[in-house]
C-alpha cells in the first residue's frame, strides 16, 4: 500500500468504530500511527523517570568533579611549598619571641615608671601625677593602664610623647587631653594622658 493511499483510507476511518478490545481489527495506518504514539509516550515517560535522575547524577559529579580538582590544586600547592611555610613558620616564632621579650613582667613595671619619668624630666616637663590603674586581663596578654599628668610648653610635650614612644618597651599611649594651666596663658599647657604597656598572659585566660 502507497503512502497515498494509507493516508486516503486514514481519512475514511471512524474513530468511534474503533474497538479498543479488538486492536486487530483496526486498519494498518492506525496501528502504526497508535504504535508511534506509544513509542514517544514510552520514550518521554523513560527521560523524566530514569534520565532525568541520571542527568541531575552527572551534573553532580561534574560539581564534586571540580571541587576535587580545586582541593588537590591547593593541596599540591601546599605541599610544593612546604618548605617556604616552614621557613615562614620558623620566621613567626622567632618574632613573636622577639615581642614576647619586649612585653615587661611584673618585676620590670617600676623600671618603666623609671624610663617614664626620666623621659618626662628629659623634656623639661614637670609631673603632677604618675599612677598605675588596675591592670585588664585579655586572652593572651595583660594590659596595664599608667595615668600620667605633666605640665610644660607644645613642644617640650611633644617630645616626650616621641620619646614615650621610642622606648625599648611596648608603650602606647591613649586619651590625650591638652589644656592651658591658666586661661590668660597658652604658654604652659597640662596633658593628661594614659599610657598602656602589656606583658604575656601565660595562663590564657580571659576574665
Amino acid at each position: 500500500m502507497s503512502l497515498a493511499d494509507s493516508l486516503e483510507s486514514l481519512k475514511k476511518v471512524d474513530l468511534s468504530d474503533l474497538d479498543v478490545n479488538n486492536l486487530g481489527s483496526w486498519p494498518a495506518p492506525v496501528k502504526v500511527i497508535t504504535c508511534i504514539l506509544l513509542i514517544v509516550a514510552v520514550l518521554a515517560l523513560g527521560y523524566n523517570f530514569h534520565l532525568k535522575d541520571l542527568q541531575a547524577q552527572l551534573e553532580q559529579q561534574q560539581a564534586q568533579e571540580e571541587t576535587l580538582k580545586q582541593q588537590f590544586s591547593t593541596k599540591a600547592f601546599q605541599a610544593a611549598n612546604l618548605e617556604a611555610y616552614k621557613d615562614q613558620m620558623k620566621e613567626m616564632e622567632e618574632s613573636f619571641g622577639a615581642l614576647l621579650r619586649q612585653l615587661p613582667s611584673d618585676t620590670e613595671v617600676p623600671g618603666l615608671l623609671e624610663d617614664i619619668t626620666r623621659t618626662g624630666l628629659g623634656s623639661g616637663l614637670e609631673f603632677e601625677e604618675i599612677k598605675l590603674q588596675p591592670e585588664s586581663v585579655k586572652q593572651f596578654y595583660i594590659e596595664l593602664p599608667i595615668q600620667i599628668v605633666v605640665v610644660g610648653g607644645y613642644h617640650d610635650l611633644a617630645t616626650f610623647v616621641s620619646g614615650v614612644a621610642s622606648l625599648p618597651r611596648i608603650v602606647t599611649l591613649h586619651d590625650f587631653e591638652i589644656k592651658p594651666v591658666d586661661k590668660d596663658s597658652v604658654s604652659k599647657l597640662r596633658m593628661s594622658i594614659v599610657a598602656k604597656t602589656y606583658r604575656y598572659n601565660d595562663k590564657g585566660q580571659q576574665q
